[in-house]
């Protein structure tokens, strides 16, 4: 297997390597997964995995998870199809910063995303360091946020366009949750800014240390956390990878946000996504 490493800051590109090996190759697989944990992101190109394949990978990561929003392949639960065609109505969901599900109590450790069919060119995906994004923050804002926690919501997200029933049916089913504003790597031990565009607003910012007067908790608190969220934008921490079919991805959800680039006419894109069950953020 030949590393190529595609910034300086993450992701990673694997030659030489068949996927699908991993799955019973014991020494392949941990040297797959450590490469993931050292660049957070790892892109594959030209792998001719079944579905059955793709899940069985995806299951030595983890237990496999649904997403309520959009469901599992029939035969292969956990495998999401995020499928579109020239008809599908223009989804604007994808095309934000974001950690998949934050708005779990246990969001998820990462997944495994490939390419069934693609536009010629667009389409791309590109994801951020947000251990990067942390270290790099001025020393005053690490004081000011290092205790703080702040609320993810599904309700606010997929459940804005729904009727008002189903709406709040999804709310009832998945709560808002609350995540520390800088999370800690199960693995690592690295500290990580856990904001994104799921979140809503801080849990406990009202505090005597914090505010004087109503106007420091609003628009205080909203305009930290906004200045926090825009962080995932900083082309430096960036990697961005076009798609062609049989490419996969791999990624860690914990120490990552990615953004779906939306810049393609309607057209066929295909993609299928094994998320992987995550760790307690707290």
């Amino acid at each position: 297997m030949q590393i190529e490493q595609l910034t300086c800051n993450i992701g990673a590109a694997l030659h030489g390597v068949r996927l699908a090996d991993a799955i019973h190759d014991d020494d392949l697989f941990a040297e797959i997964r450590s490469q993931l944990l050292q660049h957070r992101v790892l892109f594959l190109r030209d792998q001719q995995l079944t579905r059955a394949e793709h899940v069985a990978f995806a299951e030595r990561l983890g237990p496999l998870e649904d997403h309520p929003a959009v469901g599992s392949h029939p035969d292969h639960p956990g495998l999401v199809q995020i499928y579109k065609d020239p008809d599908s109505p223009i989804d604007r969901y994808e095309n934000a910063w974001h950690s998949d599900a934050s708005w779990r109590k246990i969001p998820p450790m990462g997944a495994v995303l490939r390419c069934v069919e693609c536009p010629t060119v667009g389409g791309d995906t590109m994801w951020t360091n947000m251990v990067l994004a942390y270290d790099k923050l001025p020393e005053e804002i690490k004081l000011k946020i290092a205790d703080l926690r702040a609320y993810h919501s599904i309700e606010a997200s997929f459940g804005a366009a729904m009727p008002i029933e189903k709406r709040l049916e999804l709310k009832a089913k998945f709560p808002d949750a609350e995540h520390p504003v800088v999370r800690i790597h199960p693995e690592t031990g690295e500290k990580i800014l856990f904001v994104n565009s799921f979140a809503t607003h801080f849990s406990n910012f009202h505090t005597k240390e914090r505010v004087r007067f109503g106007q420091d908790a609003n628009p205080g608190a909203a305009d930290l956390l906004r200045y926090l969220i825009t962080q995932a934008q900083i082309p430096e921490f960036q990697v961005r990878w076009s798609w062609k079919p049989n490419s996969i991805a791999i990624w860690d959800n914990r120490s990552t946000q990615h953004y779906a680039v939306m810049d393609y006419p309607a057209c066929h894109r295909k993609m299928e996504r094994a998320g992987i069950v995550g760790d307690a953020t707290y």
